[in-house]
């Protein structure tokens, strides 16, 4: 038995069942397997300490294609990016394959305070903006020593919680280290945490989290062509991940997480491109909100239209 049930795909008109963390998953000695690395012990009592979260606020997880992570070697997930508990999401889903994840994260998260000795325990891995390359020769000696490194390839949460355009870093990865890049999607999280909204605590939030088959780098395959293949993988997974989600929104003003082309009332591709412009280099802007009554009669305005 492991942390997170296999399960099937979904397709075909089943559902599988959804996960609950319980009390006993996060006291389960074989958790990570019968010999983990004692060097990971700090990194696997934060994800004790997940559980124990994940468990009072009872998150309901829809966790499919845990199965593609491999169980030993190198390999790269690849996941879009809607809320700043998404590395957690993706972490619990390689559990049943026993593995860790090292996130590829901006530096700025590895010198604050707080957070900073946690990231650095865990040997996630700090990202420079202005001088990348060590990061990226950080990131090729992990896969290479046999990690899974996990990227957000958009570089920042996305405000229209839509796949944007992909930085090319790991697609190179790939092809650098010869290793497969597993193409993820994580969806739900934003209604608990994301960048312009405050921190939602409520109980019972589905979170679903799709891993799709993985993606080897072909012998001669050029970094943009992997990147499209990436790029197709990731926008399907997540539109399945968008459409088989199992709550709705409360009401009108509930439908700000989601995507204008789903009726909701998150900035759309554009509008979001201005935002995520500035927080990625790291500048302060923000685009202002309508009036209620104004975002509602644009929302039955799309409605009618459909």
């Amino acid at each position: 038995m492991t942390a997170v049930p296999q399960t099937p795909s979904g397709r075909g008109g089943y559902r599988p069942p959804m996960y609950t963390a319980s009390w006993r998953d996060v006291v389960r000695k074989d958790l990570f397997g019968p010999r983990p690395d004692p060097r990971d012990r700090p990194y696997r009592a934060v994800i004790r300490l997940a559980l124990i979260v994940f468990r009072l606020l009872r998150f309901r997880f829809d966790v499919r294609g845990a199965e593609h992570v491999p169980a030993h070697g190198g390999a790269i997930i690849c996941s879009n990016h809607v809320s700043y508990l998404d590395f957690t999401f993706l972490g619990l889903a390689a559990l049943p394959q026993r593995r860790l994840v090292r996130f590829m994260a901006k530096a700025s998260v590895f010198s604050h305070r707080f957070s900073g000795p946690f990231m650095r325990v865990m040997q996630h891995i700090p990202v420079d903006r202005r001088a990348g390359t060590a990061a990226f020769e950080a990131a090729v000696r992990a896969l290479e020593d046999g990690h899974v490194v996990g990227v957000f390839p958009e570089a920042t949460i996305s405000s229209s919680f839509q796949v944007k355009e992909l930085k090319a870093g790991a697609a190179r990865m790939a092809i650098d280290a010869g290793v497969p890049v597993i193409p993820a999607a994580v969806w739900g999280g934003q209604r608990v945490a994301t960048k312009g909204h405050p921190v939602d605590l409520r109980r019972g939030v589905a979170i679903t989290v799709l891993l799709g088959e993985p993606l080897m780098p072909e012998p001669g395959e050029k970094t943009q062509q992997l990147l499209r293949r990436i790029r197709a993988a990731m926008e399907a997974l997540v539109d399945e991940a968008q459409r088989s989600y199992p709550q709705q929104p409360a009401g009108p003003e509930d439908r700000w997480w989601l995507p204008a082309h789903l009726g909701g009332t998150a900035p759309t591709l554009e509008e979001a491109l201005q935002l995520d412009h500035h927080d990625v280099r790291g500048t302060t802007h923000t685009l202002p909100r309508p009036h209620p009554v104004v975002r509602v009669k644009k929302l039955l305005a799309r409605r009618r239209a459909r």
